[in-house]
């Protein structure tokens, strides 16, 4: 395929927070005596945190909550999840993904970050990608999340490219139904290869190499 630039997923993709993010979900949960577990937080994959507050709210049988009681409640959770990811490295990025993208960037490929955590900056800098993308779309310059493609949509603008001439990387269904909303051919890693809903549905990161040719 003809591809010019490729526009990643970062959570699950590029390195994984998705024990951070259950940790600082479940102690929320847990203060508010609403249930949680693994199977509740394999539905925020993907999904911004005022949604993934909004489902954790399905099994919330207290008083009624306004929305500062909303706000404060994922400000709360951002604050633990946020705390956590000082724990982060450079361990954090697996050479497998740090060969490929190297082996993609020597191709001439424009690489791109298309995430709906508002944490993608931080995030980057701890696993020692920070300034290393040509762009980054994240949470903090969108307004609707995924499966909603202007996350894609606006990281495809920001390399001056149109979107047929990107491929996306992703590892959440709801974020391979963005890329193909947006005109973009997705290759799927994770629950979404499992699901087989990319156009490529690869085992390893690395097939990325002869999927660009």
């Amino acid at each position: 395929m003809n591809f010019k630039a490729i526009i990643f997923d970062l959570d699950g993709v590029i390195c994984s927070t998705d024990e951070y993010h259950y940790r600082a979900w479940k102690r929320m949960a847990d203060g508010m005596h609403i249930p949680f577990d693994r199977t509740i937080n394999n539905r925020l994959r993907g999904v911004s945190r005022m949604e993934s507050l909004e489902i954790i709210l399905e099994k919330y049988e207290g008083p009624a909550l306004t929305e500062a009681d909303k706000q404060r409640l994922a400000q709360q959770k951002n604050d633990l999840y946020r705390e956590s990811l000082k724990e982060m490295t450079t361990d954090d990025l697996s050479e497998e993904v740090w060969d490929t993208l190297e082996t993609l960037r020597g191709k001439g490929l424009k690489l791109a970050i298309g995430s709906s955590s508002k944490n993608t900056p931080f995030i980057l800098e701890r696993i020692g990608l920070g300034g290393y993308f040509d762009a980054v779309s994240d949470g903090n310059n969108i307004t609707h999340s995924k499966p909603d493609p202007e996350v894609f949509l606006k990281a495809a603008e920001m390399l001056g490219m149109a979107p047929a001439d990107c491929l996306v990387v992703e590892d959440a269904v709801s974020g391979v139904q963005a890329g193909h909303a947006g005109g973009m051919r997705v290759a799927a890693v994770g629950d979404a290869a499992l699901n087989g809903a990319g156009d490529w549905n690869m085992k390893s990161i690395r097939e990325l190499i002869h999927i660009v040719g």
